[in-house]
């Protein structure tokens, strides 16, 4: 039976975007079969949270020590550049108030936990990717509502106390209870939550503003995502990392728990606020395995390259 359970884990993992993109389809086409989800995205997002607690090892918090200066550079450059992009598209492209919000929350939310898969398969330092987003995941309380407030507040009226205490119930807590689980039933810990139901149930409920709206957020997500992997390349580069470093940086960077942007667009600022998130999740799973896939091979292709005169 564990076999089983082993098999269609790395199954669902390796098609994971393929997954999304159905799951969102169907929500879009079909809204009411996802609209039970959408007042459950707070619980759903905390036993995503809960998951991500019981895969942490005792090596991921010393890591951060050891390596203080690639995890700090990572981390500002997590919060800096994708919350700093969210507000340049959202001004650059007249969005809506709802919508700004969204898109905003989206860049000051920290690194999703689908980015230490990808950095695994593009064969970049893991070790890194996995300490960038548990520092990010534990700033995020603090961080997330201050940059919200900071770069959306001209759009929507925003509360630091009831996002600080949401993010703390949702992200922190069902954390911290995972760790504790995982202490004592370590060989019963399985990685086996993922985000589709957050994803189906924001696009049910949001189906009449993606219809209105989804090309323009649509592009602005895209853009988001892409600039988010190439600014984060180039601040791991310019700060002297190696390949497998900067491809941590650069995927960390670009890969947002948006998830959580959508769980808290949902409870603070209404359905239409979480369209961004809802959508970030499709196409980064879509756009990470890209990436992750032409990283892999433009490293195999400078090993050959290295080799080449080394025969001749």
């Amino acid at each position: 039976m564990m076999n089983f359970f082993e098999k269609a884990s790395t199954f669902v993992s390796k098609y994971m975007a393929a997954f999304v993109i159905i799951v969102a389809a169907i929500a879009l086409f079909v809204p009411a079969s996802f609209k039970w989800a959408a007042p459950q995205i707070t619980y759903l997002l905390g036993i995503v949270m809960f998951g991500m607690g019981m895969t942490l090892r005792l090596e991921d918090f010393r890591l951060v020590f050891q390596r203080p200066k690639d995890v700090f550079i990572g981390a500002l450059a997590q919060f800096t550049i994708m919350p700093g992009l969210a507000w340049i598209l959202a001004k650059a492209f007249a969005l809506p108030p709802e919508l700004a919000v969204g898109v905003i929350l989206v860049g000051t939310c920290p690194g999703g936990t689908s980015s230490n898969v990808m950095t695994y398969l593009a064969k970049g330092d893991v070790p890194l990717s996995v300490s960038m987003t548990m520092t990010t995941t534990i700033l995020a309380p603090v961080v997330t509502p201050l940059l919200t407030w900071w770069l959306a507040g001209a759009w929507i009226e925003i509360s630091l106390q009831a996002m600080m205490l949401s993010i703390f119930e949702v992200v922190v807590v069902p954390i911290v209870l995972g760790i504790v689980i995982k202490a004592f039933f370590d060989k019963f810990v399985q990685k086996c939550v993922k985000l589709l139901p957050i994803v189906g149930g924001v696009v049910s409920v949001s189906l009449h503003k993606i219809m209105e709206s989804g090309l323009l957020i649509m592009v602005v997500v895209m853009c988001h995502n892409v600039f988010g992997y190439l600014l984060g390349y180039l601040i791991a580069k310019a700060t002297h990392m190696n390949f497998a470093k900067s491809k941590a940086i650069a995927i960390e960077v670009g890969m947002q728990n948006s998830g959580l942007a959508s769980s808290l667009a949902m409870m603070h600022f209404g359905a239409a606020a979480a369209i961004p998130g809802a959508i970030f999740s499709v196409w980064h799973n879509i756009s990470g395995s890209l990436a992750a896939n032409y990283l892999a091979n433009k490293m195999e292709k400078e090993k050959q390259a290295a080799k080449e005169p080394a025969q001749a």
